[in-house]
């Protein structure tokens, strides 16, 4: 591997949350120049692609909530932007319950081939209960949706990388299963999970390659990587960290701040209690009696994954040097919202990007002068 290939392998990684829901990323009634489209999300994955994005997250929903009036399935919508795109990875979320094992694998393995490796998958545990109620799934207690969610992953990468694989857990069995076809051996389907519970923490630091959590402030993320990593060891595991963030990018700090004010001030005051109220109750069935949203105010809600708290927000220097400090204890990749998707992508490529290759390529020379 060449230094330059080393570096870029090094380099903070960026993610968008995709628009396949509609409402936008804020729960307010601020002008939001994004659309739950198709049309409109093959413009975004295109201008993201070409902006310096490594990856799209869709989102999985399957019942109207909390401004989300529309709602494209996630695998499809994947792959259908993937056909229009042609280095960029799509993070398809999947729910174990409505989804099995057999079937995500045999639809996964099918798109990997078919787009060469550029699949992933984003496996959510489920938080929403009036969700799976109005479909009629299951709802376990909260650490057994976790289990569930790690058998579901071990099912996934024995059938994916085992011919005649057997299984026999709680939740999902299988016996003398191959399936062809299987994924490129050489570019595997990538696993990110979500959640900062202790056992959603615990699922990480065992079987996931990617470990989404909410936005936070740098302290406050650094405990948390620091716990992952140091349980993943002792389970001689690797796990890849991604933080949520809303990216408000302005020529100078006041604009920036004046939006994030305007977003706040216009917000969805029912919508964003009613999310409130359902966090507070998710939050209640974990083993420590909190959740992702245990410590966030009715402004964090207002973004739902706490992304002002990031505080990604202000000129591109600012941003810049935040994700620099941000990689720096041990972020791997920022999974960015923005408020005008398409304009605010293309912005954050050709202002704020630039500046964080920067301090990384100058990091890389005074840590290879220090080596010489």
């Amino acid at each position: 591997m060449s230094q330059q290939q080393a570096q870029q392998d090094n380099n903070v990684k960026f993610a968008y949350w995709v628009p396949n829901v509609s409402g936008g990323f804020v729960v307010s009634n601020i002008e939001q120049r994004t659309d739950w489209s198709y049309e409109y999300n093959i413009r975004l994955a295109q201008a993201a692609e070409k902006s310096g994005f490594e990856y799209g997250l869709t989102q999985i929903r399957f019942a109207s909530s909390y401004g989300a009036e529309n709602q494209h399935e996630s695998v499809s919508f994947s792959h259908a932007l993937l056909a229009k795109t042609e280095k960029i990875k799509l993070i398809a979320a999947i729910l174990p319950g409505p989804w099995k094992p057999a079937l995500a694998a045999k639809q996964l393995a099918s798109i990997n081939q078919m787009t060469n490796g550029r699949i992933a998958i984003n496996v959510v545990s489920g938080w929403f209960r009036g969700e799976f109620d109005a479909i009629g799934e299951e709802w376990p207690e909260h650490d057994q949706r976790y289990a569930r969610s790690e058998e579901f992953i071990r099912s996934l990468r024995g059938i994916w990388n085992t011919d005649h694989f057997n299984f026999d857990g709680k939740f999902y069995q299988f016996k003398d299963y191959t399936l062809r076809p299987q994924p490129l051996p050489n570019k595997p389907v990538e696993i990110f999970q979500g959640g900062s519970s202790r056992a959603a923490r615990d699922m990480a630091a065992s079987v996931s390659d990617w470990y989404f959590t909410n936005g936070n402030t740098p302290e406050e993320l650094k405990k948390q990587i620091d716990d992952i990593r140091e349980k993943a060891r002792a389970n001689n595991h690797q796990v890849k960290i991604g933080v949520n963030a809303f990216i408000i990018a302005r020529d100078t700090e006041e604009e920036a701040k004046a939006v994030l004010q305007e977003i706040i001030d216009k917000a969805n005051i029912k919508a964003v209690k009613n999310f409130g109220d359902a966090t507070r109750e998710a939050g209640a069935s974990t083993a420590e009696g909190e959740g992702n949203w245990a410590k966030s105010s009715f402004e964090d809600l207002v973004q739902y994954n706490d992304g002002f708290k990031t505080n990604l927000i202000g000129t591109p220097q600012q941003i810049a040097e935040r994700i620099f400090v941000l990689k720096n204890i041990g972020v791997d990749l920022v999974l960015s919202g923005f408020l005008h998707c398409i304009e605010e992508v293309e912005y954050f490529g050709q202002k704020v990007l630039p500046l964080v290759r920067e301090l990384e390529a100058k990091q890389a020379e005074q840590l290879q002068a220090k080596s010489a």
